[in-house]
């Protein structure tokens, strides 16, 4: 399994943002799915520790979070965030940020076309850049860490319908080709059913409903599965 999570709750400022969620994301492509405010974003966070729950465990392949090396986790398992955050300069500059940390030199140009964008883009700055080839940008940074799981957080919600459909076939050619391993979080039930073998539906901080097939994300969460 890769992820495991029992009774996880997390609050802030007096807020609960999740309750008692316990479910388990199998390797492959799995989605968290909800309406805004439902938690979904938060509990993407928790999976590579930009945040920890309040209570509660959770495992990826088998072992306890809190016993990893946070750099190493965050290294294997690369978020992508839902706003592109590039960093000044050109885009060979950003997709090198990663490996430059740990003493690594990478070459942009094949990243990027994993990413969906030509080889020629790596000369780039980075703020004349459309939306869209920012968040390409952003994916092609996370595969420099030579991940093993892509958490993404809403990546095509500021894209138009075809900058969405190009995003999504290269996230399953990424499936296809590098056998990653993928965690979506989405409003749009629609791309969850599109990308994800596995989909889980929150609200309001709570599992509702599970679907371990395409088109069977309305099956409704076992109680006490929250």
């Amino acid at each position: 399994m890769l992820f495991e999570l029992e009774g996880v709750s997390l609050s802030r400022g007096g807020a609960e943002i999740l309750h008692e969620v316990s479910v388990s994301l199998p390797e492959g492509a799995s989605c968290i799915a909800g309406d805004s405010g439902s938690g979904k974003s938060t509990l993407l966070r928790l999976l590579n520790r930009l945040a920890d729950p309040d209570k509660g465990t959770i495992a990826y392949r088998g072992r306890p979070l809190g016993s990893m090396d946070v750099l190493g986790l965050r290294r294997e398992v690369a978020l992508v965030p839902q706003l592109p955050a590039l960093l000044p300069g050109t885009v060979a500059d950003n997709v090198a940020f990663g490996p430059s940390l740990v003493g690594r030199e990478v070459d942009a140009g094949p990243l990027l076309e994993l990413a969906g964008l030509r080889a020629v883009f790596a000369d780039r700055e980075s703020d004349r850049l459309s939306v869209g080839e920012q968040q390409r940008v952003m994916l092609a940074r996370a595969l420099a860490l030579e991940p093993r799981v892509l958490l993404l957080d809403e990546p095509t919600s500021a894209l138009d319908v075809r900058a969405r459909d190009r995003i999504e076939e290269t996230l399953l050619d990424l499936r296809a080709r590098l056998g990653l391993s993928l965690v979506l979080v989405t409003h749009d039930l629609a791309q969850a059913e599109r990308l994800a073998d596995r989909v889980v539906r929150l609200e309001h901080g709570r599992v509702v409903a599970t679907g371990a097939e395409h088109g069977d994300a309305a099956r409704p969460a076992p109680a006490g599965t929250e």
